[in-house]
């Protein structure tokens, strides 16, 4: 899961949410927000039939410090598309949704980040690093060996903040983005601040993370611990024991531990990052807003801890909308509900 803590103003309105009530009935109200909203407008795409899709043959490239892992769909000459899946979840978070896309004509792209599924390091002696600017760069290492300079993205999770990073960093690399929770743009001091006790309660799996013991904890029980998760962050969703594990799988990769637990450790300051990456956080730190077309996208049943939209909308700057999606949707949004994830795509993609 992940929902970063950002600037001091969105931590503010973060505890309003975590700490009332009322406003989560707001957020239901919410409709459009933030001095550049986009008219929302209907996109329709042919109905998507959860549960009975797969991916092809993935497709293996050297990019960077990583053998990346990939699936891929639709036309070579269409317009790129990058989904980007989160912790703990894989690709098949998109496995109903890419089908949609690549039929809409998009070129569909969906790789596992570091840790994960058949993306391996190059070399034994790489750090396993899971400090934000490491994943990001990963992403544009990626693009270049693929030799795609633009491309949308459209994430949730760890896969939403490298999305912005790549907004916020390298808008010339990002036509326009779908973000489930909006802006999660972080840096260690604002991690190191803490929070009114009912937030910091949702964060228990960080502070595992922080010992000894839940690093060898997660070690020994990933797949129940990531079961567990998915659980407290859709807890609306009603996935099989098959659906879980399809992407458990992608868990046993030999570093994704290691790069989890530096993940965590990294925002509470608790771990170093690398130099080659400071002078990235550095920027990232200024918390700087994003300036490409943007739909930020939030479930009403979302377990995870995440801010109200109100709270971020202030950080696009661009073309911007955001969709309540209701029906009992959690935090694993564009597998919940790949019908309104892929419509958000093909949406913001006109704007």
């Amino acid at each position: 899961m992940d929902t970063i803590r950002i600037t001091d103003d969105i931590k503010q309105d973060r505890r309003r949410f975590l700490g009332t009530a009322a406003l989560a009935v707001a957020a239901a109200q919410f409709g459009m927000i933030g001095p550049a909203a986009a008219q929302q407008r209907e996109t329709k795409l042919p109905a998507i039939k959860p549960g009975t899709n797969t991916f092809g043959p993935l497709k293996q490239i050297n990019a960077g410090l990583l053998n990346v892992g990939y699936a891929e769909a639709g036309p070579a000459d269409g317009t790129p598309v990058i989904l980007l899946h989160g912790w703990p979840y894989d690709i098949h978070s998109f496995v109903d949704v890419t089908p949609a896309l690549a039929s809409a004509g998009y070129r569909v792209l969906v790789p596992f980040l570091r840790g994960y599924g058949t993306t391996r390091f190059l070399s034994g002696d790489t750090f396993r690093n899971g400090q934000p600017a490491a994943v990001a760069v990963d992403l544009i290492d990626f693009m270049d060996a693929l030799k795609i300079q633009k491309a949308t993205f459209a994430a949730f999770d760890w896969g939403a903040r490298t999305a912005n990073i790549i907004g916020a960093l390298w808008p010339e690399r990002c036509k326009a983005m779908v973000s489930v929770s909006g802006y999660l743009i972080g840096n260690q001091e604002s991690g190191k601040m803490p929070l009114p006790p009912q937030a910091e309660f949702e964060w228990w799996y960080q502070f595992y993370f922080a010992t000894e013991r839940g690093r060898i904890g997660y070690e020994k029980y990933r797949h129940d611990f990531a079961k567990l998760i998915w659980k407290l962050a859709s807890p609306k969703w009603n996935f099989d024991d098959a659906t879980f594990d399809r992407s458990a799988a992608a868990f046993e990769n030999s570093d994704h531990v290691a790069v989890s637990i530096h993940n965590y450790r990294w925002r509470l300051a608790l771990a170093d990052g690398e130099p080659k990456y400071n002078e990235i956080e550095q920027r990232l730190a200024q918390a700087p807003v994003i300036t490409v077309p943007t739909i930020t996208l939030e479930g009403d049943a979302n377990g995870a801890p995440h801010p109200d939209p109100s709270a971020y909308a202030k950080m696009f700057s661009g073309k911007y909308e955001h969709r309540l999606i209701t029906g009992g949707i959690g935090h694993n949004l564009p597998q919940e509900a790949p019908q309104a994830f892929a419509e958000a795509v093909v949406a913001v993609d006109g704007f």
